[in-house]
C-alpha cells in the first residue's frame, strides 16, 4: 500500500470567527509581513519548521541537494525556511546525515546553502544543537549530557550511557553554539534557532529527570534554565543585535494542564514528570525579555513523543492544530512573536490561528515537503484545498508496529532526497521502499530511534 496525498474543498465554518460572507479574496493574514523585536521583517508569516534532512555527506557538510531543495522550497513562497538540526560538534550528532558547522572548513557550501534558502526574499535561518545523551549508539558511542544515566524504557539500548559534563565542556559547549552562530551569519543565513526542545542537550539541561547536577546548572528551574540562557547571550553577543535569534522550546515534556507561575519558585512547585508547562512559561517569559526575536512551541521527547502513529491524515484529524491551549496561556503575556507548529493543513486553520492571536507565525513542515508550493498556492492562487498526509505503510502490520516512528522518518526524507535530486515528492512511493532507501545512506543505523521530526 502506497502513500496518497489528496486535497479537498473547504467551507468557512462560523467557529472559525471569520464571517460567512467575508471576502476570501481579499489578501489572507498569512500573506502580511511581520518585524520582529531586532527590527527585521519576514515578508509573510509561513515558517516552514525544521526536519531532518539527512542529506549531509559523511564528513557532516552539507551538499548540492540541500542547495535545491531550499531553493525549492524558497521559490514555494515562505516567509523563514528553518534548517534541520546543525549540530555545533560534528563528534556528538542527534540523527544519521546531520550537518555540523564547528568551523568555516565547509563556509563556501554554506554560502550556496544560504543563498538558495533567500531566494525570493525568504528568510533562511539554521537551526543549531547539540544531542546531549540523544545520540545513537551506531554513531555516536560517547555521548555527554548534564548527568549520567541512559535513556529509560525500551530505548535505552540503542543509546550509550553519557558521561556528566564538567563546567568547562559546559561553557565549551556554549561557544560552541556562538561560534555555529556567527558562522551561519558570515554565510548568509538570516538567522538562527536554537534547540531547546525534542529531548536535546538544552532540553535535558531543563528537564528535572535528565538534570541531577548540584552546582549552578542544575536543582531550581533558574539554575536548570542557565544553560539555555548563557547560550542565547553568547549567540546574541556573537551575531549582533540586529540578527534574528529564535528558540524552539517544549511546551512540556509530558503536556498537562497547569497554572500560570508568577515566580520561578512557584514554577519549581511541581511533580516530577520532566519539564512541564509551568516552568516552560516561566522561560519563555524570561527569553522574552532577553530579546529574543521569536518563540517555536514545540512538545516532547525521544522517551515521550507528541505522536507515535504513521496514519497521516487521521492523524491529523484527531489532533488537530498542536499546542494551541498552551499557546492560549501566554498569548499577550510576552511581545515576542510565537510560531505554533503542527497541524496546520489549510488557510481556514491559519487565518482562525493568526486572527485570534494565538500565533503570529503558522509553523508547517511535512505539507511542504508533499506540495512545496503551498505557501503561493494559498497567498496567491487563494487555495482553499486541505493537504492531508498520506499514511505511511509498508503494507506489513508486524513491520508498520515495528518501525512506525521511523517509517515516517524515512518516508520524509526520501522525498526531501527527491527534491534535493532536482526530482518531485512522489506520494505513489511506499513504506517499504522508504525504509530501504534509508538503510541504503545510513546503514542499519537508520533503523535507530530517533526524535520524530515529522508531525508539523
Amino acid at each position: 500500500m502506497t502513500g496518497k496525498i489528496t486535497t479537498a474543498n473547504t467551507r468557512i465554518p462560523a467557529s472559525t470567527g471569520i464571517p460567512a460572507n467575508a471576502d476570501v479574496t481579499q489578501r489572507p493574514l498569512v500573506a502580511e509581513p511581520l518585524t520582529l523585536p531586532c527590527g527585521v521583517t519576514v515578508k509573510n508569516r509561513f515558517y516552514k519548521s525544521a526536519m531532518n534532512e539527512a542529506l549531509a555527506d559523511r564528513d557532516c557538510a552539507p551538499t548540492e541537494k540541500h542547495v535545491r531543495l531550499y531553493r525549492r522550497w524558497a521559490a514555494g513562497g515562505a516567509g523563514v525556511l528553518v534548517t534541520g538540526n546543525v549540530m555545533v560538534d560534528r563528534t556528538q550528532l542527534g540523527e544519521p546525515g546531520n550537518v555540523a558547522v564547528e568551523d568555516e572548513r565547509d563556509l563556501a557550501m554554506l554560502r550556496r546553502w544560504a543563498a538558495a534558502g533567500t531566494e525570493h526574499g525568504a528568510h533562511c535561518w539554521m537551526q543549531i544543537n547539540h544531542p546531549g545523551r540523544q545520540s545513537p549508539i551506531t554513531i555516536n558511542r560517547s555521548p555527554v549530557a548534564p548527568s549520567a544515566g541512559r535513556l529509560e524504557g525500551d530505548y535505552g539500548r540503542f543509546f550509550a550511557n553519557p558521561r556528566e559534563l564538567t563546567r568547562p565542556q559546559i561553557h565549551d559547549i556554549i561557544r560552541r553554539f556562538a561560534t555555529t552562530a556567527g558562522i551561519a551569519k558570515k554565510a548568509g543565513f538570516t538567522g538562527v534557532e536554537i534547540h531547546a526542545a525534542h529531548g536535546y542537550l538544552i532540553n535535558q539541561f531543563l528537564s528535572p529527570l535528565d538534570n541531577h547536577r548540584t552546582d549552578e546548572y542544575g536543582g531550581s528551574l533558574e539554575n536548570r534554565a542557565r544553560f539555555l540562557f548563557e547560550i542565547v547571550d553568547a549567540v546574541r553577543a556573537e551575531v549582533g543585535p540586529g540578527f534574528p535569534v529564535a528558540v524552539k522550546i517544549n511546551s512540556s515534556d509530558v503536556p498537562t494542564a497547569v497554572k500560570v507561575p508568577r515566580s520561578a519558585d512557584e514554577a519549581d512547585e511541581k511533580t516530577p514528570g520532566g519539564f512541564d508547562e509551568n516552568e516552560s512559561i516561566w522561560v519563555i517569559k524570561r527569553l522574552s525579555a532577553m530579546g529574543v526575536d521569536l518563540i517555536d512551541i514545540s512538545g516532547g521527547t525521544l522517551e515521550k513523543p507528541v505522536i507515535q502513529t504513521n496514519s497521516g491524515a487521521k492523524e491529523d484529524e484527531a489532533r488537530g492544530v498542536y499546542f494551541t491551549d498552551f499557546a492560549e496561556r501566554i498569548a499577550g503575556t510576552i511581545d515576542t512573536p510565537i510560531a505554533l507548529t503542527g497541524g496546520f493543513r489549510n488557510a481556514v486553520g491559519m487565518e482562525k490561528a493568526l486572527s485570534s492571536g494565538v500565533t503570529q507565525m503558522i509553523g508547517i513542515a511535512r505539507p511542504l515537503v508533499v506540495k512545496p508550493n503551498l505557501p503561493n498556492l494559498i497567498m496567491n492562487a487563494k487555495w482553499q484545498g486541505t493537504v492531508r498526509l498520506p499514511w505511511i505503510t509498508t503494507g506489513l502490520k508486524a513491520l508498520d508496529k515495528a518501525f512506525g516512528g521511523i517509517l515516517v522518518i524515512s518516508w520524509f526524507e526520501l522525498q526531501m532526497n527527491r527534491i534535493g535530486r532536482g526530482k518531485s515528492p512522489d506520494p505513489r512511493i511506499g513504506g517499504l521502499r522508504a525504509l530501504l532507501f534509508a538503510i541504503r545512506q545510513h546503514g542499519i543505523g537508520a533503523l535507530a530511534p530517533r526524535r520524530r521530526k515529522g508531525h508539523q
